[in-house]
């Protein structure tokens, strides 16, 4: 399905006088608080937010899965999907693919579509996490670790492939989730696991093109629950470190023990200029995936906090960041719920701009804890909504977009379409 201009002006003409009276109240206000409004609106406008391949369609649990109708088969329905997304909200303009889920078969075709929706291709993501119909060597007890120098091998010529492939494609940069482990104390050598770890993905480092860049992903458990290798974020950027400058971290919000200061951890990463991207989601207990901000909004509010205070002057497009979603959908409509989660990115990124940087820092050098909070809450309360309807509007995308997605009957059209 596609979307063209004139439906976009059609959605946004009944709406439009009832944000423009939002949207000049909020400007007068924050114009007082010495906000620069336009600045704002630009930055949330300039700001992309990655959608992952494998997102597109109904992800389900270990449990269960229950498929919705109109869901794309191909990858070439995928990208179809996310140019969807892209002409609603104008932050959508770039995809994360996965191999060997989505290996393409026809790369021009592929490339082809990505230029007729403005989608850029952001990290490759590598699978030596789960065996594949006719895979030589099994994964059962570690890929990039394992004690057989034959299975290291095969995970380090798949991380090879996917690199070949994004060099096809136009991608910068891999994305590596090292989920190996043990299950029970004393079936792995920590230090020996780690080290065939470190030497696997020198292998891969080698073969990276210049300016490309190798994010490493930690997870603390699953699906190993007795020890993972790569199982926090130190040992991810030790990892980094050892790799060199083409290494960094990556953070997902769900690969972390719970009530983790995740946070602080952004924090470090930027401080040693080891953060490489993010994988974006939101969750009760666990790696839940579930939709960005849907939980945990204010922990999303500070993690965009010290990313705005990072980049000095806030525009994060000019940072090269990946920034991609990874949630997982089971009763949701995935492109829906793909909707909210940018949504959510973008409202913390918006209120972390409201803040009084020259404020908050007088207030941590006097050790004035109650201002700190009545700085950072105040910008967390302010309701933001319409600055990022005006960076839509002024992007050509629907003021509401998922308003949009269901009077324009998307879901209903690609039934349609794909059956």
């Amino acid at each position: 399905m596609r979307i063209n201009a004139k439906q976009i002006e059609q959605q946004n003409e009944p709406k439009i006088a009832a944000h423009s009276k939002r949207y000049k109240a909020l400007t007068s206000q924050l114009k007082d608080e010495g906000v620069d409004v336009k600045k704002v609106v630009k930055y949330l406008k300039d700001y992309q937010v990655a959608i992952p391949s494998w997102a597109l369609s109904t992800g389900g649990t270990r449990f269960g899965r229950f498929p919705g109708q109109g869901e794309p088969v191909t990858f070439e329905q995928k990208m179809e999907d996310i140019g969807l997304l892209h002409s609603l909200n104008r932050s959508s303009g770039a995809v994360s693919m996965h191999i060997p889920w989505d290996t393409p078969k026809d790369v021009n075709k592929v490339i082809g579509l990505a230029n007729e929706f403005g989608i850029k291709f952001d990290a490759m993501n590598s699978n030596t996490f789960q065996d594949q119909p006719g895979q030589k060597l099994s994964y059962k007890f570690g890929s990039l670790c394992h004690t057989d120098a034959g299975v290291r091998k095969q995970a380090i010529d798949h991380n090879l492939e996917v690199i070949e492939i994004g060099k096809k494609v136009g991608s910068k940069s891999l994305t590596v989730w090292l989920a190996d482990g043990s299950n029970f104390p004393g079936q792995q050598h920590f230090k020996h696991s780690f080290n065939r770890t470190l030497d696997s993905l020198r292998e891969i480092y080698k073969s990276l093109p210049d300016d490309w860049m190798m994010f490493t992903e930690h997870k603390p458990f699953e699906p190993a629950f007795y020890s993972t290798v790569v199982q926090d974020w130190g040992s991810s950027l030790l990892l980094a470190q050892k790799l060199g400058k083409k290494a960094a971290c990556l953070v997902d919000l769900g690969h972390h023990l719970p009530n983790a200061n995740i946070e602080q951890i952004v924090s470090r990463l930027l401080m040693e200029g080891k953060l490489g991207g993010f994988h974006f989601n939101d969750s009760k207990y666990s790696d839940d995936d579930l939709t960005v901000g849907s939980l945990r909004p204010y922990q999303l509010f500070l993690i965009f906090n010290e990313l705005v205070d990072a980049a000095r002057y806030g525009d994060l497009s000019r940072t090269k960041l990946g920034w991609m979603i990874d949630a997982s959908h089971n009763t949701k409509d995935p492109l829906e719920d793909l909707l909210q989660s940018v949504e959510a990115m973008k409202i913390a990124y918006a209120q972390a701009l409201l803040i009084d940087r020259k404020a908050l820092e007088t207030a941590q050098e006097t050790n004035d804890a109650v201002k700190a909070q009545e700085i950072l809450q105040n910008a967390f309360r302010t309701d933001v909504r319409p600055l990022l309807a005006q960076a839509r509007l002024d992007a050509g995308a629907a003021l509401n977009p998922v308003e949009a997605y269901r009077e324009l009957k998307c879901r209903e059209n690609l039934i349609k379409e794909r059956k």
